[in-house]
């Protein structure tokens, strides 16, 4: 490497062939990490991040400093462009292009490991140009040991940093965020609310009637789902809530004031369709309000809401599912919704429609500020330009509106390519699994199904919805250390292997207590796997861009699915009577089978293999800079040093020169008072 002459870019090859010295670059002493894998390290050698060398004239150099101040850290793209990121801000980009803007239930584990991913790759690059540093101080490299050390301490420094948006939470994000949840709390609630009182609501009811009630609210669904979407783009998230919970108002004030069963069953249609508005457009507001490492977070408080929602339906029935009450039981609904309206003033609007329609938007400026506790203005446009590139890297182009025409075109893509037509109908298979397997025949019926099994059938429900709290818990903590293949393979076999205890039971096998507990199982079995793994897997298996549109056609079959269980049930139950769940074991046992033959894991993409990935997409960009220790501390802070330093040496050498000041010479241009009187007299006014 020359030392004299203009800076020289040399190209570093982060674990390349130890023969490769020149100028200076080591590219055998960068190691991996302890938890590296070959595969991912491999294809890290074959792939290259230039460093721009640091030359000791600071004049040569295009972003100037001053002397004692650490360079400004940049990288620039293949096409020229410039970006002047920190390392801190360049992670927080890629988690923004790289965590879909969803909120899905269990994606902490994908948001951690991108971070870590990260946090290892420019804790690499942060020790290769401290190698090369040295090399141009000293003509000698750090040994692996000092490289290792530099290398763990970068990440950790910067792993610290990625993940304290974890923790930093506004007051305007946890209301937003308690708002929304209450959307799927009302989803929730309405989905048990017609378990207890079947037998008191407008006594004498047929029990075609009762089904077409109850699989009402699944035939308003997908319909609701389909015009979320549509609503969201035109009328922006925050509108579309709104409308939604005026929709839930609406059906909740039918349903409560209903004069027979056919007003029933068309507020369960209009509470149905608010419902599927609310599964579709609460994960996309959540995921577009919160930094990507809480998007996971947040779907979990979610699909948290939806489960107690059932729990709460169960425990009201308890003072309310009777002939003259079961209106209070129906008016939870409508006097939630009014809840949520009179504080829709504290909602916001998504900052993400917002730059989507106007880049340029103040408002979306000021929803970002409050939502993310920024102060300064120049941080403001940093997340700004976050949602803006990774919304075009997610197939938003340049206007939300055309979300609606790119899922179009995004589908039809997806089944025109080969791997991602397989995938998606891997999806398409769990969704019909997850509902077809019986679940919310449970939630639906299981106060008439519990009839002649124990003494108090509504009590058994609500021990079902309790577990269902319980069980949604622990699935949370399997979700970290298990492969979504393998939770698929114990749900669907555990949940199978009750099927038959059950119906066991009910034939008179073994006594009916164990049918209970055989039901409680089933449903602890459905919460570990087939219930959150479908929603999750879509996250993981597509890239980004395909997400929203894979989740849109999911969810569709899924209320499909969900009709077909509500209506056929009480028929299965009136006719097969202690066969009843044979059809849902049949499902069960496919899709074991699907699952252990066709089924790809997604598990296993670790943070090596995400910086592998990270690798090959930044290939063409070239590193400045890259110091994360001194990227980490604050400019004013260093400024303050900086001065404080002068300040030292300026003392330091007035008292070795004899002129220092030590507070006993009069302050330079201050004239004293002409005499005491007058200080005196100032004194006293």
């Amino acid at each position: 490497m020359a030392d004299s002459g203009a800076p020289q870019e040399t190209t570093a090859l982060l674990g390349g062939d130890k023969n490769q010295t020149d100028d200076g670059v080591r590219g055998d002493k960068i190691r991996p990490n302890v938890s590296s894998s070959v595969t991912a390290r491999a294809s890290y050698r074959n792939s290259w991040h230039a460093l721009r060398d640091l030359d000791d004239d600071v004049a040569n150099e295009p972003n100037k400093e001053r002397p004692g101040m650490p360079a400004k850290s940049y990288s620039v793209n293949a096409d020229g462009t410039a970006s002047y990121l920190s390392p801190l801000e360049m992670g927080r980009h890629e988690l923004y292009e790289m965590v879909p803007f969803a909120a899905v239930f269990g994606m902490q584990k994908k948001e951690r490991s991108l971070s870590q991913a990260f946090a290892s790759f420019a804790g690499d690059l942060d020790a290769m140009e401290a190698d090369q540093l040295e090399f141009k101080k000293s003509r000698t490299h750090l040994s692996d040991a000092e490289l290792e050390k530099r290398r763990s301490h970068a990440s950790l420094l910067l792993l610290d940093e990625l993940e304290f948006d974890a923790v930093m939470v506004t007051s305007p994000l946890i209301i937003a965020v308690a708002m929304a949840s209450m959307l799927q709390f009302l989803l929730g609630y309405n989905i048990g609310v017609m378990n207890a009182p079947a037998s008191v609501v407008f006594p004498g009811h047929s029990t075609g009637s009762w089904a077409i009630a109850v699989a009402a609210f699944a035939v308003g669904g997908p319909f609701g789902a389909m015009m979320a979407g549509k609503l969201a783009d035109s009328r922006g998230r925050r509108g579309a809530l709104l409308i939604d919970t005026w929709i839930f108002l609406l059906g909740g004030l039918l349903q409560t004031l209903a004069i027979d069963m056919y007003s029933i069953i068309i507020a369960r249609f209009i509470i149905g369709f608010g419902s599927g508005f609310a599964s579709v457009l609460v994960p996309i507001y959540l995921g577009e309000l919160a930094p990507p490492n809480l998007r996971g977070m947040f779907g979990t408080l979610t699909q948290f809401a939806m489960v107690i929602g059932i729990l709460v339906s169960d425990f009201f029935a308890f003072p309310f599912a009777t002939e003259e009450k079961w209106r209070y039981l129906f008016s939870i609904t409508p006097i939630t919704a009014a809840l949520l309206l009179l504080f829709s003033p504290f909602l916001l609007e998504s900052p993400r429609w917002l730059l989507g329609r106007d880049r340029s938007s103040r408002k979306a400026r000021y929803i970002i500020k409050i939502l993310r506790g920024l102060r300064y203005d120049h941080e403001v446009e940093t997340e700004v330009s976050h949602f803006v590139s990774a919304s075009q890297n997610q197939h938003c182009d340049g206007s939300c509106e055309n979300d609606t025409v790119n899922s179009g075109v995004a589908f039809t893509e997806m089944l025109m390519t080969p791997k991602v037509r397989t995938l998606l109908i891997s999806c398409l298979i769990l969704q019909m699994g997850q509902q077809l397997c019986g679940i919310n025949a449970v939630f639906y019926y299981s106060t008439s199904f519990f009839e002649g099994i124990i003494d108090n059938p509504l009590l058994g429900t609500t021990i079902v919805g309790a577990v269902n709290v319980v069980a949604t818990y622990v699935a949370l903590l399997l979700m970290d250390s298990c492969g979504r293949r393998t939770l698929i393979l114990w749900s669907s076999g555990g949940m199978f292997m009750c099927c038959v205890v059950i119906v066991l039971s009910l034939l008179g096998y073994f006594q009916n207590i164990v049918a209970l507990l055989a039901v409680n199982v089933y449903v602890s079995f459905f919460e570990i796997g087939l219930g959150p793994i479908p929603w999750l897997i879509v996250a993981e298996m597509f890239d980004a861009k395909y997400v929203t549109t894979a989740m849109a056609a999911c969810s569709q079959l899924n209320w499909v699915c969900n009709f077909v269980v509500g209506f056929v049930f009480p028929y299965l139950n009136e006719y097969l009577g202690p066969y009843s769940f044979v059809p849902f074991a049949m499902v069960l046992a496919l899709t074991f089978i699907f699952a252990a033959l066709k089924l790809p894991e997604t598990q296993g993409t670790t943070p090596e293999e995400l910086m592998d990935q990270l690798v090959r997409k930044n290939s063409s960009v070239v590193y400045h800079n890259m110091n994360i220790e001194d990227a980490h501390n604050n400019p004013i802070d260093l400024e303050w040093k900086l001065a404080m330093e002068q300040l030292k040496q300026e003392d330091e050498a007035a008292m070795e020169s004899g002129s220092y000041n030590y507070g006993f010479k009069p302050i330079e241009g201050v004239q004293p008072p002409a005499s005491g009187s007058d200080w005196q007299s100032g004194m006293g006014h």
